[in-house]
């Protein structure tokens, strides 16, 4: 079992690019070495790499191979985001794809061509060192694809996963046989019509990725307290193996984070373990990924609220509440085998077809499946979930050692 952190550097955040501190990193580090962690995941921001799309800078992709080292010093594997790309609310493209060179991300030829050949080029620099764990594509570059963004790159399915295939081919040309992943916000799960779908997520790449924000209407709906939402992790995991082709495919949960005011302040350590815990019930689980490391400094303007608080530990390298509840975590797990207790009972998940999904969102909160899923968590049955179109394949329930099946009717029933 994995336990990690996003690395958010504690000074100037990802803008800590433009100023590299060797010292400054290897601070950070020593402090996230300190918690137990095991790994870290890094995000260049494509634009400071990338600036001309012939143009990757060699200074900065040095810079990210000496933040590799500094990491391997302190025993923390690196995994490596790609296509920054979007984080924390804030956009990062390269002037080569916006207003006077616009260019959709996902199907112009030439935006393509670069894209291919800076995630070539950064595996490829890490590729001999031993902790460097692989690539991400980028974070969570589906939204680019569709609403609520405003101003969407439209593609359909078949572009979106035909710009999967090509983006983790050229990561395992750079690196052959490390863990090359991609990694969707929760649209790909729950908003219907969304060109990024499960069976992408669940069948592309060497892992799925999950990223779990309760703020998705989760803690709104049930509370910061509420079965729903401590379990959300767990139940993000479950439904990722609904569209797995092998049963057992590792799963990272790859973002989570206590965002206030969402999760009280005072209530962050009991659900970062909750969370946590809960997650760790899941087979197949690789590791767990904590959002963030450091917080976000506010010197820095302009970011939602929630984002200024949301690290293991504060601008000074002090452990936080949610930081000692993962510190724990850490020090429980240490040389254990992760080996949770089969999930023989299956929620029945119906989008209307397994490829597109087009009806989804019932798996989102509120959604029938999600409700279900919650009211069967709650009465302790553990349940996993399982496509419709499986539901009466024997071999499939089998692999997965299903023996029980319901609808989510049959749950509401009396």
């Amino acid at each position: 079992m994995r336990f990690g952190a996003n690395y958010t550097p504690a000074q100037g955040w990802f803008h800590h690019w433009l100023d590299f501190d060797l010292d400054a990193v290897r601070a950070d580090l020593d402090s996230l070495a300190a918690l137990g962690l095991d790994h870290v995941r890094v995000f260049p921001l494509w634009p400071l790499f990338q600036p001309n799309r012939t143009l990757i800078r060699p200074r900065a992709v040095g810079q990210l191979v000496q933040l590799a080292d500094a990491a391997a010093e302190r025993g923390l594997d690196v995994a490596v985001d790609g296509l920054q790309g979007h984080v924390s609310s804030f956009d990062f493209l390269p002037a080569w794809t916006r207003t006077w060179h616009r260019r959709n991300l996902f199907t112009d030829p030439e935006v393509l061509a670069g894209q291919e050949e800076y995630l070539r080029t950064l595996a490829a620099a890490l590729s001999d060192r031993p902790g460097f764990l692989g690539m991400t594509l980028g974070n969570e570059i589906n939204q680019f694809s569709d609403r609520p963004h405003p101003d969407p790159d439209r593609i359909t399915r078949g572009q979106a996963t035909a710009w999967l295939e090509r983006m983790l081919a050229a990561c395992e040309r750079g690196a052959p046989g490390r863990m090359h992943l991609h990694a969707e916000y929760d649209a790909a799960w729950y908003r219907d019509g969304h060109p990024f779908t499960p069976a992408q997520a669940a069948r592309l790449g060497a892992a799925t990725a999950v990223h779990s924000w309760v703020f998705d209407g989760t803690a709104q709906r049930y509370g910061p307290a509420g079965t729903a939402t401590e379990h959300h992790a767990a139940y993000l995991i479950e439904l990722s193996k609904a569209w797995a082709v092998d049963p057992h495919r590792p799963v990272w949960l790859q973002e989570v984070g206590a965002p206030a005011p969402h999760i009280p302040e005072d209530r962050a350590a009991r659900f970062t373990e909750a969370t946590v815990v809960n997650a760790l019930d899941c087979p197949d689980l690789w590791g767990v990924t904590w959002w963030c490391s450091h917080d976000v400094a506010r010197s820095l303007a302009d970011f939602p609220e929630l984002e200024y608080g949301l690290g293991l530990l504060d601008n000074d390298g002090g452990v936080k509440p949610a930081g000692a509840a993962i510190a724990a975590l850490t020090e429980e797990w240490r040389g254990r085998t992760h080996r949770p207790a089969v999930r023989g009972t299956a929620l029945v998940v119906d989008v209307g077809g397994a490829e597109a999904a087009p009806y989804r969102s019932v798996c989102a909160p509120g959604g029938a499946v999600f409700e279900a899923w919650v009211k069967l968590t709650a009465q302790g049955v553990r349940p996993s979930l399982v496509l419709a179109e499986l539901a009466d394949d024997k071999e499939h329930l089998a692999s997965r050692h299903i023996t029980e099946v319901c609808t989510p009717d049959e749950v509401d029933r009396p």
